[in-house]
């Protein structure tokens, strides 16, 4: 039933292991509480994500230098409500809390939101490990009327409390003495009483006294298993106990009128009393808390069902368009420093070098890192303004305003965490699913996630909207984005009434964060940690890719001596030439766009690296001007389109944004969901992206 193993290691062999020796501190806490926006203050550009040892759940992780310049590292946590986990990501977060695979635990807490939080505090209390309470949005607790008295809260839960302010760093430093005094010497927190179930956990602590659960927190141990939370190891003479004496307190503290009422609800009962026996001790209000907030006021428009959604339409319409128009002139000063100056000098060095070095380097690593350069400002422009949005708490609205089509799906609000994820990359979405506590409906989400827009689309997008239709680009690709969320929406509702019919929505529950102004040290931060992740993926496969077409495009068919031949003639040409016929239909069946299909199923990151390539390869410095490029592609698509260069381009891109996204993702679904519903999944792929670029190109011919 439960997850939870009486083992437990610090170690683990894999890129996400905390160096030996090194203490790990988790960061705990219900969701929007200001949890990552404290461990992005703590860890700064230095955090990485990975998935924890023997764990497929990921979890952000990275360095913290206390006072006294020690080192921690510390583990952002999966936000949850309860210790009790209905999701794979919060069984982790239980699971390393009460195994000790942590040696200090710091929980935020809202300081406007006590009432909820405490009840998670309670539950880590009863796990005795070192506790340090976090105090976030003290001042945003303030301006709605409520003052928190941090000494009584202290004082009333037995654990350092420190107020942070983490956008400004106020407080940073203390948090950082506290753990530190926690490590230094360590102490079990007191629990809370739970009043009439305290007899019942000291016989349950005694009976659970067995070799098979060595390891787990006496206390802890004793709630879960009276609340039926039993750990794989329990003996079932334990488990016999347990419910026995789970009846039986459930007996005298009821009236036997209400079926609910069980041993869980009693523990539940008196978690929630403690809770506010502190809340009415730390906690002043004034008559200002009872009125409305700014936040209130704003969400009557921003979530409004007359406004809402055309609004968020606008919004994310000008975050495209704003990066398209920003980003042009960025990226044609780099193509244009390495088109010029540094592809120039790098002839002249090599001069002494032989033709296939000569051209392995400038057009096959210098083009690879010219490309992959000239995609940084715009990832920058888009990163920088959806931080923006995710940090003021709009984008916690988005959800909201998508439940309705959350709920035709059968997927619940939450699944559109993994959804949001999916517009910077499919990978981390798919991972991102085991958020969803029922596995039909992570299922589902795995095969409708390939269709959204990332931001490896994003490149390909804005070149060819860029070539054919100049100022109207950003509209292209805000249309791209639109027919993204289309297609997911109507996949999904396919997949509802074919293979998961037994799909259910569940009730929206969802809590909405403040509003915020965010700042710029945690903006840039953010930004920061995005920028890198694409870069490390997309350099390597862009160099790779770039590379290999080099020496393919460089292998004559007809035996000519290697690189002398004409690029027509090559093994590059060849290859793709024998699937261009699948794309004569959709406009675009010359093998240069073919090729750029092809190395696109390897990764989407290489599209526009390999036509660059393949159509400036016998002009060494040529290969990556806008105009040079974009002239040669519309001439292509003007040839194979029968005159319709639009429709062709708009066919291309909407196969490309609805086939096969990389090779990663492939795996991640493999991993993810499963083989067979993997190749399900490739195969209706290819045959919707091919049918919706028919239907394109030919309704754009009669137009």
């Amino acid at each position: 039933m439960s997850g939870v193993k009486a083992a437990s290691c610090h170690g683990g062999s894999t890129a996400v292991a905390s160096p030996a020796g090194t203490p790990v501190v988790a960061l705990a806490g219900n969701p929007n509480v200001g949890k990552s926006t404290v461990f992005n203050a703590l860890t700064g550009a230095r955090q990485h994500v990975g998935n924890w040892p023997g764990k497929t759940v990921d979890v952000a992780r990275g360095p913290w230098r206390l006072p006294g310049d020690r080192r921690v590292e510390v583990v952002d946590l999966p936000g949850t409500y309860s210790l009790v986990p209905c999701s794979p990501d919060e069984e982790l977060t239980r699971e390393l809390i009460v195994t000790g695979q942590v040696d200090a635990v710091v929980v935020a807490l809202d300081a406007g939101n006590l009432a909820r939080n405490l009840y998670l505090l309670a539950q880590l209390l009863e796990t005795g490990r070192p506790v340090v309470v976090a105090l976030t949005m003290v001042d945003t607790a303030r301006a709605r009327g409520l003052t928190v008295d941090a000494a009584v809260l202290a004082e009333r839960t037995g654990v350092p409390v420190v107020p942070v302010d983490a956008r400004s760093g106020r407080g940073m430093d203390e948090l950082g003495a506290a753990v530190a005094g926690l490590l230094d010497h360590p102490h079990p927190p007191v629990p809370p009483s739970l009043g009439p179930a305290e007899p019942v956990l000291a016989e349950l602590e005694a009976a659970a006294d067995v070799p098979q659960l060595d390891g787990l927190p006496r206390r802890w141990l004793a709630t879960a298993l009276l609340s039926g939370d039993l750990p794989e190891e329990t003996p079932e003479e334990v488990q016999a106990t347990a419910a026995r004496l789970g009846e039986r307190l459930a007996a005298e503290t009821g009236d036997g009128d209400d079926d609910l009422w069980d041993a869980d609800a009693v523990l539940a009962d008196q978690r929630y009393a403690w809770a506010h026996e502190v809340l009415e001790a730390s906690v002043r209000r004034d008559a200002a808390a009872d009125a409305d907030t700014r936040t209130d006021k704003v969400d009557r428009v921003l979530t409004s069902r007359l406004f809402g959604l055309p609004i968020l339409l606008a919004v994310m319409w000008t975050v495209f368009s704003a990066t398209t128009t920003l980003a042009k002139p960025l990226q044609d000063g780099l193509s244009s420093l390495f088109d010029g100056p540094i592809t120039s000098g790098a002839h002249r060095a090599l001069s002494w070098a032989p033709g296939w070095l000569d051209g392995l380097i400038v057009q096959g690593l210098i083009g690879g890192v010219g490309q992959v350069l000239s995609f940084i400002p715009l990832m920058v422009i888009m990163f920088v303004l959806m931080t923006l949005l995710e940090d003021s708490g709009y984008l916690a609205r988005a959800a909201f305003l998508a439940d309705r089509l959350m709920r035709a799906m059968g997927l619940p609000s939450r699944a559109f965490l993994p959804l949001l994820v999916g517009f910077g990359c499919n990978v981390p979405a798919l991972s991102a699913t085991r958020i969803l506590p029922n596995a039909r409906q992570r299922l589902l989400l795995g095969l409708v996630i390939p269709y959204l827009s990332c931001s490896a689309r994003l490149v390909v997008y804005v070149l060819m909207a860029s070539i054919f239709f100049g100022s109207l680009a950003g509209t292209v690709v805000f249309g791209m984005y639109v027919l993204s969320i289309v297609m997911v929406v109507a996949v999904g509702l396919l997949l509802r009434r074919t293979l998961f019919r037994d799909v259910t929505h569940e009730p929206l529950v969802l809590e909405l964060p403040p509003y915020r102004v965010p700042t710029v040290r945690v903006t840039a931060a953010q930004t920061w940690v995005r920028l890198r992740g694409f870069l490390r993926t997309a350099s390597g496969i862009i160099v790779g890719t770039v590379t290999a077409v080099w020496l393919l495009s460089s292998v004559s068919l007809h035996g000519e001596a290697f690189g002398k031949g004409p690029i027509d003639d090559s093994a590059m040409a060849g290859i793709s030439r024998a699937a261009a016929p699948v794309f004569e239909p959709l406009g675009f069946g010359d093998w240069h766009p073919a090729a750029a299909m092809v190395t696109g199923f390897v990764a989407k990151e290489a599209v526009v690296a390999t036509m660059a390539q393949t159509y400036s390869v016998t002009e060494p410095g040529d290969n990556h001007r806008p105009g040079a490029l974009g002239g040669r592609i519309k001439a292509t698509f003007e040839k194979t389109s029968g005159g319709h260069p639009t429709a062709a381009a708009l066919a291309f891109l909407v196969f490309l944004l609805a086939y096969t996204p990389c090779m990663t993702t492939v795996a991640t679904q493999w991993q993810t969901i499963g083989r067979r519903l993997t190749l399900y999944g490739m195969g209706m792929q290819l045959v919707i992206a091919w049918v919706l670029a028919l239907g394109v190109f030919q309704l754009g011919r009669l137009m």
